[in-house]
C-alpha cells in the first residue's frame, strides 16, 4: 500500500510548531547559561580548590557525565517526589539540563583557565596592569578566544537535547509534533517539518555564535562550515 505526501494537512500546525520551538530555546538558554555558571563555580573550585573539594568536584562531573542525561531527569521527575519534592515536568527537564551541562562546562572551562600562560600574566605584571586590568585586557580576553568554540557547539548539542522534554510531557517543538501526530496520523510530513525546524534553529544559532565568537573574541570560527 503505497503512502501519499499531504503536507498542506499538517502545514496549518506549523504557528504550533514554532511556538514549541521557542519552549525548545528557552529550556537550552536557560539551562546553558545556568549549567555555565554553576560550570564557573566547579571549575573554580577544581583548579584553585583544597584537595577535598576538588575531589567532590570530580566525584560530582564523573557521575553527571558517565550516566544518560535522561535517567538523571528521570531521578529528579520520578523518584524526589519519593521525598516530597515535586517537580513540574518543565523544572524536571531544566534542572536536569542545567546539572548536566555544570559537568561539561566545569571541565571545558578549566581547560581555559590552564590554558592561560604564565608570561603573559609576568609581561602584564610589568607593564605595571592592576589585577582588574589583567583580568580585562590579558585572562579574560584569553579565555574567551580558547572557550567559545567549545561552548558554542556544547550549546548547540543542549538546543538538540531539549527533544528529550517530550517524554516528560513538555510541549516543546518534538512534544508539539508528537501531538500533531496522534491527531493526523501523518507521521512523514510532520517529523520531517519538526527536523527542518531543527535544522534552521540549529544553522541560525551556529550562524549568529561563529560571528560574535569572530569578531568580539577573536575565537577561531568558521562562519559556513
Amino acid at each position: 500500500m503505497g503512502y501519499t505526501l499531504v503536507y498542506t494537512q499538517v502545514l496549518e500546525f506549523l504557528p504550533y510548531l514554532i511556538k514549541g520551538a521557542w519552549i525548545s530555546l528557552q529550556i537550552a538558554i536557560l539551562a546553558f547559561f545556568g549549567g555555565m555558571l554553576f560550570g564557573l563555580i566547579l571549575a573554580t573550585i577544581r583548579t584553585f580548590g583544597s584537595k577535598i573539594s576538588n575531589n567532590l568536584v570530580i566525584c560530582y562531573v564523573t557521575f553527571f557525565t558517565n550516566t544518560p542525561q535522561l535517567v538523571q531527569i528521570y531521578f529528579l521527575f520520578f523518584a524526589l517526589p519519593e521525598f516530597g519534592i515535586l517537580l513540574s515536568p518543565y523544572i524536571a527537564v531544566l534542572l536536569g539540563m542545567t546539572l548536566n551541562a555544570a559537568a561539561y562546562l566545569c571541565e571545558i572551562q578549566r581547560a581555559g583557565f590552564l590554558s592561560i600562560r604564565q608570561n603573559e600574566l609576568d609581561a602584564a605584571k610589568t607593564l605595571n596592569f592592576t589585577l582588574v586590568q589583567q583580568v580585562k585586557y590579558v585572562i579574560l580576553p584569553h579565555i574567551m578566544k580558547v572557550l567559545f568554540p567549545p561552548l558554542s557547539n556544547h550549546y548547540i548539542i543542549m538546543t538538540l537535547g531539549t527533544s528529550m522534554a517530550a517524554i516528560f510531557g513538555v510541549e516543546e517543538l518534538t512534544g508539539r509534533a508528537f501531538n500533531i501526530n496522534s491527531e493526523t496520523f501523518r507521521s512523514v510530513e510532520i517529523f520531517s517539518i519538526t527536523a527542518l525546524i531543527y535544522i534552521v534553529i540549529t544553522f541560525i544559532a551556529t550562524f549568529l555564535l561563529a560571528i560574535i565568537g569572530r569578531y568580539f573574541f577573536k575565537a577561531k570560527i568558521r562562519i559556513i562550515q
